[in-house]
């Protein structure tokens, strides 16, 4: 396998002058070539007034050494840039392994399982993911939540209601296994080359869908409404688990994916003895601007070219105070969505469709929190800390499930707002206008009026007045870590318990969660042996 970067292409020319480029790169003609595959694509648009797209390639050849001979510019050669399974292992499984949660990691723990033949058993708190849908749109439409069922809890997990963001800086080979199940269920073929891909939530519900149709085709079974209320250690290890306080499992090995939203199942955890620690991580608001703005600042005069869709960006900066200030889970042509899961408490996140043609565009705008900002030297403080300012965000937008809600005119101004400018909120059930500071840290406040004029610098329009704050958000990330060994990946003190994902503060996106859980399902593979399940 050969790998060609650097093949570039002006934004109005046709996507096959990559192959002929790249030939010509080569010194080939296509009687040499065996396999040709676009490995990723990306946008240029760091010149003024020129966009263009930049690929790299791979290729099989019928005599790689010929070509290499002559050492051509931007060319590597590759082992395999394909997932290959793991060598299983010889002991006796005695139990099914269990995996508790349904998204990234939880999902792919469990088809890789079920791939191999350990037919494993998937437990999910919440709804399937037809339920959940519905169970959802009541919410944002009438603020009637349902704490079973809501845009943190079921099937798919909380990525199944965001952009769907499939990007990552993660250099595995996994992360080509994620991408091409994605696809073989129901994904767009380009998220194996877009350098920012992207599923969006109305595809990815149907893509969780069949990746749980085709666990249970392969001997794996799946049960929602069924959350993990004990887990029973003895002598150090896993011996059994109990759902729904009512039904126990005898379980050899856990796979525990829960999410960074389930806090009484890390209370649970805590309890169970597992050792935990403190996490940092972020809090701010959702910002939204007209994505026709965005377009223009990132695109100029291409801002309407059809190749190009929707914009985005990635914005940081430093503070005095010492704090960080970013942009979070862009939403090209998105909408702030409503994310409780708790009573009482109020939490937004972004969300785009595949096409990202609606007129806003969000993201997270960001503070970073460090652990020694919470109260309590307590693992699970951070917990309290999210719970506190969700709380006071609930009452502040009318304890109705209303955001509060601040133009950023006013808020740079410290002024309350009363109604919307030119950009219409997209957060349903609806916005109450207000001075958004009074439901987040002071440091939070203080740095987030620095950062925008700092990000004002990097993207024109970023700060403009009647761009809207929406608050709040907490949940970047979790707050707290389950302690688990490098190697094994176990938890640190109790056998077989394998901390897993996002939840356990050991990713940080779709694809890094997934990965996560390919790794701990490879643990037990590469341990046991499927025969005889």
């Amino acid at each position: 396998m050969i790998r060609v970067s650097n093949i570039k292409i002006d934004i109005d020319d046709s996507i096959d002058l990559v192959k002929i480029k790249t030939y010509k790169k080569l010194k080939i003609n296509e009687d040499d070539v065996i396999s040709f595959n676009i490995y990723k694509e990306s946008i240029d648009a760091r010149k003024k007034g020129i966009i263009s797209f930049v690929y790299t390639v791979d290729l099989e050849l019928k005599n790689e050494k010929k070509v290499l001979k002559f050492k051509p510019k931007d060319c590597i050669q590759l082992d395999s840039n394909k997932y290959e399974d793991v060598e299983m292992g010889n002991l006796e499984i005695k139990q099914r392994p269990v995996i508790v949660g349904s998204g990234p990691a939880g999902l792919f723990a469990t088809l890789l399982l079920a791939q191999r033949g350990y037919n494993p058993i998937l437990i999910e708190r919440g709804m399937d993911v037809d339920t959940r849908s519905e169970d959802i749109e009541n919410f944002w439409k009438s603020g009637k939540l349902n704490t079973k069922s809501n845009v943190q809890f079921g099937e798919g997990g909380a990525g199944t209601f965001s952009d769907g963001k499939l990007t990552t800086r993660m250099k595995d080979i996994r992360c080509e296994k994620v991408l091409s199940e994605f696809v073989k269920f129901g994904a767009p073929e380009d998220i194996l080359y877009s350098h920012k891909p992207h599923v969006g939530t109305d595809i990815l519900k149907d893509v969780v869908k069949n990746i749980r149709k085709e666990i249970i085709r392969l001997g794996g079974e799946v049960f929602f409404d069924s959350k993990l209320t004990s887990i029973d250690v003895k002598n150090g290890e896993i011996s059994s688990i109990e759902i729904n306080e009512s039904k126990r499992i005898d379980c050899q090995h856990l796979i525990l994916a829960i999410g960074h939203s389930a806090r009484d199942t890390y209370k649970m955890i805590y309890e169970c003895g597992a050792e935990m620690e403190q996490k940092p991580f972020a809090i701010g608001v959702r910002i939204e601007h007209p994505q026709e703005m965005i377009n223009k600042s990132q695109y100029g005069k291409f801002y309407n070219h059809k190749r190009l869709g929707a914009a985005d960006y990635r914005l940081t900066a430093q503070t005095s105070n010492g704090r960080s200030v970013y942009t979070f889970c862009m939403c090209p042509g998105g909408m702030v969505i409503a994310s409780a899961n708790s009573e009482n408490e109020l939490v937004t996140n972004g969300m785009s469709e595949h096409s990202r043609d609606k007129e806003n565009a969000n993201s997270g705008l960001l503070v970073n929190v460090e652990t020694k900002d919470f109260d309590s030297p307590h693992p699970l403080a951070g917990l309290e800390f999210q719970r506190k300012y969700e709380s006071l965000a609930f009452k502040k937008g009318g304890a109705n499930y209303n955001a509060p809600a601040q133009l950023v005119g006013n808020f740079l101004n410290g002024k309350p707002s009363e109604k919307a400018g030119s950009v219409t909120p997209s957060y349903r059930p609806g916005v109450k206008w207000c001075d958004i500071s009074d439901c987040l840290p002071d440091f939070v406040i203080d740095s987030l009026k620095e950062g925008l004029v700092k990000l004002n610098g990097k993207l024109k329009g970023f700060s403009m007045g009647d761009a809207v704050m929406t608050g709040i958000e907490t949940r970047s990330s979790a707050p707290v870590r389950i302690k688990r060994d490098r190697d094994t990946l176990e938890s640190v003190n109790i056998k077989n318990l394998f901390p897993c994902g996002e939840g356990a503060g050991y990713a940080g996106g779709i694809v890094t969660a997934a990965v996560d859980g390919i790794k701990c399902a490879e643990k037990i593979i590469t341990k046991y042996s499927s025969e005889g399940r």
